[in-house]
């Protein structure tokens, strides 16, 4: 989940490592760091805090160099400080090292090189590896390095330099993503596209357990074997000012707003002129794919909330059997194969720990796989044998909004596509789902239009320690999500429920303080909805309805309402999910919270 930032090159290499740093900066931000060599020597410099902490120290100082690693940390091992902050650097301070993901057996490598003499400075996993770095250095970094990563145990992304070469740079990867940025005279490394985007467009992937060496003007990129690769040389099409804030004053706030056009993009790519879905990137012959009796969807967080709706979704329409499992428990369970079935993975990433692990558990099992991601040339686009992918652009806001829409929108389009594969639904029945869909950006706009209504009630509400959110169906994971994105973001403790499910227990948290926040659109269930919502009432529960234009009637036991446009039930947590999403912005807002960057968390989750 640490960020990773690398150069090698003849510019300001303090502006690249920060620059770089301040891009990577939603992957973790409890402290920060750079190492680079000018004229044969190491320095390094680290702080606990966000970046700018680092960044007013180096102020007054002259930093030089012709390569450089930089690192913004997400702690895994040891608290935020100065000691444990990357680099970190050999006994000999010779050698520095920057590192992305958890090593598992640390402890075990810790212990046998303090009986050699090793003396150690921090609590983290990370410093074993330059030990044994410095352990195994003779003359050549690079095979220090693959002597190195054969003692480990656990998943890593690694840069290294040392003072002994400087114009080379040493980067391997198991787990955790690193990318190699090509440029002229000059190449870069990072955990994200993001922090070299601005410098060059030109990148390669790593895959796992290869080992690349850098210099200015050459790279080469060995497989675990030691045999020489070559490696296909991307060219990315998006612009750096896809992740700038245009005005806004959080990216959370900007990604909302973008929602519409995101819906818009999906529909452009997914749907033709005709009004047919296609997905040219499933990669799985349609008489195969119309034969699964099974969908086993795995997913973390918000992907795994938008899973359940999809599970709704395919069930409605392809009837077809759907599972939906959060990845870090499906990886550690019985993997039961009929034969025709398939496994669904979701992640805006495509670089989830848990969700990358179960994919490569699953292949081993022989299920196929197909994922929804939001970033091509991922890990999890690599491996899978399919992929929709979800056209969201970047975003930066760590508490994910308009990925979350994306993924709805792509699994309402599969779960068409699948039922007219499976023969369940007629094409007029399918052009008239996808008619409704093209509506639902200029809803959305409508809702947008609320925002200074949705911040009156956050005013009401922001001092709540404590809230619940209720919804019925299709709209149980939408109450899931609504109540996370207020916990991410505003650190006020939320929780979501099936509404039905009140009585059984959480009915005994309500009284006059506690709002409540009731999803009551028009649906199979609303009848059912609204008498849960007088159960609430009549235990003194402060009561905020989302419900649909035109329902009068919830106004009898509303205390605030948030009213979205009538759709059809399929589509409603399209709509729900952004009432929700300004809600816990506002209240975060006037709580004073990092929105874009909430306290322990990180947008891109790489470790287990």
């Amino acid at each position: 989940m640490c960020g990773i930032v690398g150069y090698i090159g003849s510019k300001d290499i303090e502006t690249v490592l920060l620059v770089g740093l301040e891009r990577l900066s939603y992957r973790g931000y409890d402290s920060a760091g750079i190492a680079t060599i000018f004229k044969g020597e190491l320095s390094s410099w680290k702080k606990p805090g966000k970046l700018h902490v680092l960044s007013s120290h180096l102020k007054n100082l002259t930093v030089k160099g012709t390569s450089g690693i930089g690192h913004t940390r997400w702690a895994t091992h040891g608290e935020a400080n100065e000691v444990n902050a990357h680099p970190h650097v050999s006994q000999r301070k010779k050698i520095a090292i920057v590192h992305n993901g958890i090593i598992e057996n640390f402890l075990d490598i810790k212990k046998k090189l303090e009986r050699e003499g090793h003396i150690f400075r921090s609590q983290t996993d990370t410093e074993v590896i330059v030990h044994l770095i410095e352990r195994y250095y003779q003359d050549n970094l690079e095979e220090a390095v693959e002597k190195a990563v054969l003692d480990l145990k656990g998943t890593y992304a690694i840069a290294v330099i040392t003072e002994k070469e400087p114009e080379k740079m040493v980067v391997t990867r198991k787990g955790s993503p690193l990318i190699l940025g090509i440029g002229k005279d000059e190449n870069y490394i990072s955990s994200d596209i993001n922090a070299i985007i601005p410098h060059t467009k030109d990148v390669i992937y790593l895959d796992d357990n290869e080992i690349g060496i850098i210099k200015r003007d050459s790279y080469q990129i060995k497989n675990k074997n030691g045999v020489i690769v070559t490696k296909d040389i991307e060219h990315i099409t998006w612009d750096s000012e896809a992740v700038e804030k245009s005005g806004y004053d959080h990216f959370m706030l900007k990604e909302i707003t973008e929602q519409p056009a995101v819906i818009r993009t999906i529909i452009s790519k997914y749907v033709n002129e005709k009004g047919q879905i296609q997905f040219k990137d499933i990669r799985m012959p349609n008489s195969d794919l119309a034969e699964i009796n099974r969908l086993i969807i795995q997913a973390c967080g918000t992907s795994w909330h938008a899973g359940l709706i999809g599970k709704f979704l395919v069930e409605q329409t392809s009837r077809v059997l759907t599972e939906v499992d959060i990845s870090s428990e499906f990886r550690y369970k019985q993997m039961i194969s009929q034969g025709k079935e398939i496994v669904a993975a979701i992640s805006q990433s495509g670089e989830t720990a848990d969700t990358i692990a179960c994919i490569r558990e699953a292949k081993s099992k022989f299920f196929k796989i197909l994922s929804f991601v939001n970033v091509k040339g991922s890990t999890i686009d690599r491996e899978s044998d399919g992929v929709i992918y979800s056209h969201s652009g970047r975003e930066i806001g760590v508490a994910s909004t308009k990925n979350f829409l994306a993924q709805l929108t792509t699994m309402y389009l599969f779960s068409i596509y699948f039922a007219q594969l499976r023969w369940m639904i007629s094409e007029e029945k399918a052009a008239e789902m996808v008619a409704e869909l093209k509506k639902v950006p200029e809803y959305i706009e409508t809702i947008l239009t609320k925002d200074a209504e949705i911040e009156k009630i956050a005013e009401k509400y922001h001092k709540s320690r404590e809230f619940i959110f209720v919804g019925r169906g299709i709209n149980f994971p939408s109450a899931l999500e609504g109540a996370l994105k207020l916990k991410e973001i505003s650190y006020i403790h939320a929780t979501g429920y099936p509404a039905g499910e009140l009585k059984h227990g959480p009915i005994a948290l309500i009284d006059d303080k506690l709002p409540v926040v009731c999803i009551a659109t028009q649906s199979a269930t609303y009848e059912k909805m609204v008498s849960n919502i007088q159960e609430i009432k009549a235990r003194k529960g402060k009561i905020i309805v989302i419900a649909t234009e035109g329902d009068e009637s919830i106004k009898e036991v509303a205390d605030d309402i948030i009213y979205v446009p009538n759709v059809s039930e399929e589509l409603s947590p399209l709509l729900v999910a952004v009432p929700l999403q300004m809600l816990a912005y506002h209240i975060a807002v006037k709580l004073d919270c990092d929105v874009d960057q909430p306290r322990n968390l990180a947008k891109s989750v790489t470790v287990e």
